[in-house]
């Protein structure tokens, strides 16, 4: 059914829809059924559920299914109602839903890993169920007979995935703050290249096959956009979050970035402006404006007769300062920064009012998130947490109207 363009007055934040209650632990992950009144919720109580909306305007459960270890992530193919569900046992357990999503039945156990599952992805071209977890690797098993096919470890835990299905390129984020990229064969594997350039944990990928641009949030509360097709190494730096990013979801049609943090925080980029990348912070034993000694120059601090000073660095241009000279703090958004960040004197005066004009809009979910999935052809959203609660929203008013003519994700 095609999505309605509204063209009442925007509210200019999500409107929340419905709240879905029942899970008695952290829900893990939610995701929405695509062209149905339906949610699929995993969680840390060893429950898969199928919420439907009925007439009252309530979801109830509709499908009910206790797993033996807690579930710790969740893929959904919609065109064959496969459900992959991730265990903290280590194991992926496949299901099929009927078509009126009232019953499901067991397919086949996938011994994918030693310890929790953090990812999955499944690849109905090539029958792969792809995942991560927590023993520090990525697996591919054959969904048609069951074997591994390959694995490749990390020095860290795998803690998130994304895929391209035309290439076979796989990303994962690990919890050193490395992305590696890596090409899948039927028994291989080849690592491309590697990303870095977070200060924690990698937390949520995402990647877009149109302009293959792959964003990442991080526990360094951040998101960095990696222009991965155009192989200059470019990257954009987002800085708005208060809190670890948990999630994220890049809106093709209408070129936004939605960003959920462990805090409640979702946000919206604008990401169809002009950016510009955040600079490498330069090293100098001195400050780069009024050259006075840092306290780790001996020799200058000893000819000057002065103390040496704490160094700094201005965001805007990336020189080393001292505190005198980068008293002032800015926002400054095309840069990525939202809030108030510390700049050298002379960065603060080349900034005018209208670079301050924010690109983002900040929303509160009031909930802890730790998932967000969205349905982007009706412009829905869901998200869950620790809380155990669940919550959809209607993101139209934000996105500007119902994405109607979009595409949901694969």
């Amino acid at each position: 059914m095609a999505a309605e363009i509204h063209s009442r007055p925007q509210s200019s934040r999500p409107v929340l829809l419905s709240k879905i209650e029942g899970h008695q632990d952290a829900v893990t992950a939610a995701l929405l059924i695509p062209k149905e009144d339906g949610v699929i919720t995993a969680s840390e109580d060893r429950t898969i559920r199928v919420w439907l909306k009925r007439d009252s305007g309530q979801y109830w459960p509709s499908i009910y299914h206790t797993m033996a270890s807690p579930c710790s992530a969740m893929a959904y193919h919609h065109d064959s109602r496969r459900i992959f569900v991730g265990q903290d046992n280590g194991a992926v357990m496949e299901f099929h839903v009927s078509e009126d999503f009232n019953k499901m039945n067991f397919i086949k156990t996938y011994p994918a890993h030693q310890n929790r599952v953090s990812a999955i992805i499944f690849s109905l071209a090539t029958e792969w169920v792809i995942s991560t977890g927590h023993d520090k690797c990525v697996s591919w098993m054959c969904t048609r007979s069951g074997n591994m096919l390959g694995r490749h470890f990390f020095t860290s835990w795998a803690s998130c995935l994304q895929y391209d299905f035309d290439t076979q390129y796989a990303f994962v984020g690990d919890y050193s703050g490395q992305i590696t990229l890596l090409k899948l064969e039927q028994n291989s594997c080849s690592v491309i290249t590697t990303l870095k350039g977070h200060e924690g944990s990698i937390a949520c990928l995402w990647w877009d096959p149109i302009q293959r641009l792959l964003f990442s949030g991080a526990s360094d509360n951040s998101i960095i956009m990696w222009d991965i097709g155009g192989r200059k190494g470019r990257t954009l730096l987002l800085q708005g979050h208060h809190d670890r990013v948990q999630s994220l979801c890049y809106l093709q049609l209408t070129r936004q970035l939605v960003s959920c943090s462990s805090d409640g925080g979702i946000a919206v980029w604008n990401m169809d402006v002009s950016r510009e990348e955040a600079p490498q912070w330069l090293e100098s034993d001195s400050c780069q404006k009024c050259e006075q000694p840092f306290f780790w120059n001996i020799k200058q601090m000893w000819d000057t007769k002065t103390l040496g000073l704490r160094q700094h660095h201005c965001r805007k241009c990336g020189q080393a300062v001292c505190g005198k000279c980068s008293s002032k703090r800015s926002s400054y958004p095309v840069m990525g920064f939202e809030f108030q960040v510390r700049v050298c004197d002379s960065c603060y005066d080349s900034i005018k009012d209208e670079d301050r004009t924010s690109l983002a809009t900040f929303h509160e979910g009031k909930h802890n998130i730790s998932h967000m999935s969205m349905d982007v052809a009706r412009g829905l959203m869901v998200t869950c947490g620790t809380d155990r609660i669940v919550k959809i929203w209607d993101m139209t008013p934000v996105v500007g109207c119902s994405l109607a003519t979009g595409f949901a994700p694969r």
